[in-house]
């Protein structure tokens, strides 16, 4: 069973999630309640956290020292909402280095929790938890901390798009909190210019911190009527989490040339 109670078949493999990582407190808590909640799910895993900046573990550390322990194969999964340059790039390279120290390990690389119609189904647990609810009369803006790689934006605004097919939403409408545009207060201040009653703000983030302090500020700052929390623990990504192991678990294991 994918994603839910039962151990899938390999459920002896350690999963390694990576998350970003801040000098916010509130957000290595936060990531830390996330794997909480999967390791209730399926208790037979070993769940490992580690961490890309500012917390520790780093990658590094928490993957040799399961090959210290003597794990043979671990999965590696980004617990990030969009594929950009960290999973792209950033993670890879340190696990090419990884591979260079420990190569009998194998490590199965997963793909970033997003996107996927789980997410979805959390942003709109924490909506309904803000007391936002969709309705014709209320505008949408769906915010993501943003990145400067194109694709990883594009998702978000697909991700819009499926919250309007969702609906009835007036409109929905992408923004990002950094290195794009447009950002929590344009999209807010747009939205309200254009004559909707009431505009609603959905924290399309992981877990509290910076970013999610912006988007408060920008959001109520032009006039938001409400703005949802981070995703954080919601239950919907416990189960992305472990959809995503399972899946990388069917994978070719990497080798020094073939991160990617």
């Amino acid at each position: 069973m994918t994603g839910g109670g039962q151990p899938g078949g390999g459920a002896r493999t350690p999963l390694v999630a990576v998350a970003h990582g801040s000098r916010d407190e509130r957000s290595s808590r936060a990531v830390e309640r996330i794997f909480e909640r999967v390791r209730r799910l399926r208790p037979e895993l070993d769940v490992r956290v580690a961490y890309l900046d500012h917390v520790d573990p780093g990658v590094e550390e928490a993957v040799t020292g399961l090959a210290a322990e003597g794990a043979g194969e671990i999965v590696v999964l980004p617990a990030l909402l969009t594929s950009a340059f960290h999973s792209k790039v950033d993670l890879p390279r340190v696990l090419d280095r990884v591979q260079g120290s420990c190569p009998w390990l194998r490590i199965r690389y997963g793909d970033t929790l997003g996107p996927h119609p789980l997410l979805l189904d959390a942003v709109q647990r924490r909506l309904a938890e803000s007391g936002v609810r969709a309705d014709p009369g209320t505008a949408l803006v769906l915010v993501s901390a943003g990145s400067s790689d194109a694709g990883a934006n594009a998702v978000i605004e697909e991700a819009a798009g499926r919250l309007a097919e969702r609906g009835p939403w007036r409109e929905v409408v992408p923004a990002y909190a950094s290195a794009a545009s447009p950002t929590p207060g344009e999209a807010v201040a747009r939205l309200r210019a254009s004559g909707a009653a009431r505009v609603a703000v959905s924290s399309y983030l992981l877990a509290p911190g910076f970013f999610s302090d912006r988007v408060s500020d920008q959001a109520f700052a032009e006039g938001a009527a409400a703005v949802s929390p981070a995703l954080g623990d919601a239950p919907e990504l416990a189960r992305v989490v472990l959809e995503r192991y399972d899946s990388a678990l069917a994978r070719v294991p990497l080798s020094g040339t073939a991160a990617r």
